[in-house]
């Protein structure tokens, strides 16, 4: 196979003739709904309209254009941290109703009742999850995270942070959450929270006569993009009240682009929600919120523990750690494989999707009421400061099935919410309330659950059922090796959920904080850091993150921070593909109309020839929204010469529409006349693209690609050949399927290396 690079032709209307054109599928899975996707636009475009528009701006729009940022981000704060409380509330009250009902059942020795009490309310709200996901909105399901951080890469899809999205995130996962589905409720606020931050942005809505001229200036990707990421922040620090991690999680995790600016409103946007929900929170702490209580927003506080390690600890929370790593990337490998098996259940219908809903249901209610009744019961302890047995939604000794004065340890971690479950998991002076079995059974019954409760369509998450999975590994870890260790049963629980948190999702930093922020406890810091850089380590060898591995089996044209090895073997001219149309300075409207109606590009080439230039020269690059709206307006002449089109339009006409809400060229008519007329593009064109020479490797193109956040890349030639563009690239020439398929030599080349490096993984 020969190897040597591709050299682009042209024909005589300048069209770029490749043996293959780019094939990789415009297709990605948003929520259910497979969807088209586009790239954003955040690069600034530095034409003649937009330097008249911000020349004529006075030094207080500029203020205002900087303290409105800050009143978003308040707005954002103050929005995300109430729909943090009320959504926990929710979910509280309804779980501890249901749990309520059920024990009084089994305290009036009415097992079956009881069941049957149970399961169906399980199951209808489950149903009930799941219809108004996939009958209102399919863009909601599942965790929002995947979604939200191919966005703030640059990848766009329709609906993803609509009104109809946002409130079927927030309704569908409350009532997933309190169905006792081993599902999580952070990365639904996640997605909420960055629903809230981009329809404030927006100001408005059109289809609802809803329109803020303060904030037109708002309407462009780049500051709907900083925004979000703020929201995606608040996300984390409302469901875990972890202010900090949630910043760092938006950092390290969810924003391919940072900056200080970013960073300062970003803290801001989290504090507000902490201030805020600790203003409820004390509401609440006066019984006000029924059976909410201080449960829901998650703080387990291990604070008061008298927290001592030596150098002998080191090795169990180096164990922990690497059993972590491996335990995460068995969780990541099983969870694609069983989302793959369900997306191509979930594509044959809304019939389907409720049944398998139903059956994840019915499986899950009746492990979580039958596995209670295999562990035996056990005498409640003298020492204890809590009440035993305990009759209701929470506490650490449930009196399930067995007589006064002993409880069911199972039913302790089982029949309760798994925020309460954490609670018993990570309390203090309860090494020996959990018996062996029981811990076992609880370790893998919530691995499996939470790997097949994941793909049903509905708002679910994934950060509590790891902490949840991870709780248990570490205090079963800890049942055998807390003899040679000085740390309690409940601070393994803690270093195994942050080794299993570590192992899944690698976020290290990040998780670190949230870890401390819900315990409380900076004297945990050494430990936490040490068990997540090994179990990052150890999984790391084996695959990617899970939220990587997602957004990659739902087709999302993610672009990752580093450049593969093999890009460097090529130059951009190998994989730029056509064809290219091009545009010039002054074009005819029915040029213009034909190739936006048989093309799906969105940004095309402008180019001077005589008489405007004494050589083909490139003038700029124009969007495929910007000629619509030109088209639109009719800012047309009868004569192919410069105009005065720009004082027809003002920085509306040109601001994003946001929400997939487009204009199409299908919908603009024209007559014979205005088809042979003229438009002067020069004033509406970006005359400073963004260009690379085709000699440039393709892994310095991408390395600049992604940190200044293109949508378009030109390419133009090393030496004159009569055309000065050679292509463009976009996010898809990038993608590892295009390049392989283009240059096939290179996939055996790097197996070939892969194996040389790692011969014991191929």
């Amino acid at each position: 196979m020969s190897e040597e690079p591709l050299l682009p032709l042209y024909d005589r209307h300048l069209s770029l003739q490749r043996s293959q054109s780019n094939t990789t599928s415009q297709l990605a899975i948003v929520g259910t709904n497979t969807c088209p996707i586009e790239s954003l636009d955040y690069e600034i475009i530095e034409n003649a309209f937009f330097k008249q528009d911000w020349r004529s701006r006075g030094r207080g729009e500029i203020l205002q254009y900087v303290f409105t940022k800050w009143i978003l981000c308040f707005l954002v704060g103050v929005s995300v941290g109430l729909l943090g409380f009320f959504t926990n509330l929710a979910i509280e009250n309804i779980a501890g109703l249901k749990f309520v009902v059920t024990s009084n059942m089994m305290l009036a020795r009415r097992f079956s009742v009881a069941f049957a009490v149970f399961s169906l309310s399980n199951l209808v709200l489950t149903v009930s999850a799941v219809s108004i996901t996939a009958f209102v909105a399919p863009e909601a399901a599942g965790s929002g995270i995947p979604e939200v951080k191919a966005f703030l890469n640059g990848v766009d899809a329709p609906s993803v942070f609509s009104v109809r999205t946002l409130l079927v995130k927030i309704v569908g996962s409350m009532l997933a959450v309190s169905s006792s589905l081993n599902i999580g409720k952070a990365g639904p606020m996640v997605h909420s929270a960055s629903c809230i931050a981009a329809i404030l942005i927006q100001g408005g809505s059109k289809r609802y006569r809803v329109n803020c001229k303060y904030l037109q200036v708002f309407k462009n990707d780049r500051d709907r993009r900083d925004l979000v990421t703020c929201g995606s922040a608040a996300g984390i620090a409302a469901a875990f009240r972890a202010p900090v991690g949630g910043l760092l999680f938006a950092f390290e995790e969810m924003a391919s682009w940072w900056r200080s600016a970013l960073l300062w409103r970003a803290f801001f946007t989290t504090a507000v929600v902490a201030i805020v929900l600790r203003a409820l929170i004390d509401v609440c702490l006066r019984g006000e919120c029924g059976l909410f209580g201080k449960g829901g927003l998650i703080m387990f506080d291990v604070s008061s523990a008298n927290i001592t390690h030596h150098i002998w600890d080191v090795p169990p929370v180096i164990l922990l750690g690497v059993i972590g790593g491996l335990l995460g990337s068995i969780y990541n490998l099983l969870l694609n494989k069983i989302l793959r098996i369900y997306t191509s259940i979930n594509k044959k219908g809304i019939a389907y999707q409720i049944l398998l809903a139903c059956l994840v249901s019915f499986f899950t209610s009746c492990l979580l009421f039958g596995l209670p009744w295999a562990a035996t019961c056990r005498p409640c302890p003298s020492d204890t400061l809590e009440p035993c047995p305990t009759i209701g939604r929470s506490g650490n000794y449930k009196k399930f099935q067995c007589p006064p004065g002993y409880y069911n340890d199972l039913a302790s971690l089982f029949f309760n919410t798994y925020d309460d479950a954490i609670k018993n998991l990570f309390s203090k002076g309860t090494d020996s309330e959990f018996h062996h079995s029981s811990m076992f059974i609880f370790f893998a019954t919530c691995f499996l659950l939470s790997i097949f409760s994941y793909g049903i369509v509905a708002p679910v998450g994934l950060f509590v059922p790891l902490i949840v999975t991870g709780a248990a590994y570490g205090r079963l870890v800890g049942m055998y090796v807390g003899s040679i260790s000085s740390l309690n049963h409940g601070l393994f629980a803690v270093l195994g959920t942050a080794s299993l948190l570590g192992g899944s999702m690698r976020s290290a930093v990040s998780l670190c904080v949230i870890v401390l922020e819900l315990t409380n406890n900076l004297l945990l810091l050494p430990l936490v850091m040490l068990v997540l850089l090994v179990s990052k380590t150890v999984a790391d060898l084996f695959d990617g993150n899970i939220y990587d591995l997602i957004m990659k089996s739902k087709g999302f044209p993610y672009l990752e921070t580093g450049a593969e090895p093999y890009l460097s073997k090529l130059t951009v001219a190998d994989v730029v593909s056509g064809p290219l149309q091009i545009l010039h300075g002054i074009e005819k409207v029915g040029n213009i109309v034909h190739i936006l109606k048989t093309t799906k590009h969105n940004g095309f080439p402008v180019v001077d020839e005589p008489p405007f230039s004494s050589t083909p020269v490139l003038f700029g690059l124009i969007l495929r929204a910007h000629l619509i709206t030109l088209l639109k307006k009719k800012a047309f002449s009868k004569a192919p010469r410069p105009s005065e089109a720009l004082l027809q339009f003002s920085a509306d006409n040109f601001s994003k529409k946001g929400l997939g809400h487009d204009d199409q060229i299908e919908d603009i008519e024209f007559s014979s006349e205005e088809l042979e007329m003229y438009i002067d593009l020069h004033p509406f064109t970006n005359t400073s693209p963004y260009t690379v020479v085709e000699t440039m490797s393709l892994a310095k193109a991408l390395m600049l690609f992604r940190e200044v956040g293109l949508r378009h890349l030109l390419v133009i030639p090393k030496f004159p050949r009569g055309v000065p563009v050679v292509g463009i690239l976009t996010r898809h020439d990038f993608m590892p399927e295009h390049i392989l398929n283009l240059h096939p030599w290179l996939e055996q080349r790097n197996r070939r290396r892969l194996s040389f490096q790692l011969p014991k993984f191929s």
